[in-house]
């Protein structure tokens, strides 16, 4: 899916949705950013298979979307800290049903695989 596919207005709600998450990065930044602000080298930290250029670009697109929002502090070296917004705080909470039964469907796998 293409960046310009989350501004369109005439698709349904769903890949609306998807449209701001889509990406290997973007649900575990939300997930992370869920327990409070976080500043880049934080986030580095906690998911060490992300480049730099790849977090900037995704917190980015989030903030655009209007899911994270960027403070930046006037002192040297200057200081970023990303938190959720609101909406990005409301899709945390849509997308919780979701983790749930992706959970479900890791158990059922993983029986699934103990039986055979």
């Amino acid at each position: 899916m293409t960046r310009s596919r989350a501004q369109e207005t005439d698709v349904c709600g769903v890949t609306a949705a998807v449209a701001v998450i889509d990406g290997k990065w973007k649900t575990l930044l939300l997930w992370l950013l869920e327990s409070g602000p976080h500043r880049p080298g934080e986030l580095r930290r906690k998911v060490p298979a992300i480049s730099e250029k790849v977090l900037t670009q995704a917190l980015r697109e989030m903030e655009t979307d209007g899911l994270v929002h960027r403070e930046v502090h006037d002192v040297v070296p200057p200081k970023t800290v990303y938190s959720l917004t609101g909406f990005g705080r409301e899709l945390a909470r849509a997308l919780a049903p979701l983790s749930d039964w992706g959970h479900r469907r890791l158990e059922r796998l993983a029986e699934e695989r103990a039986a055979s």
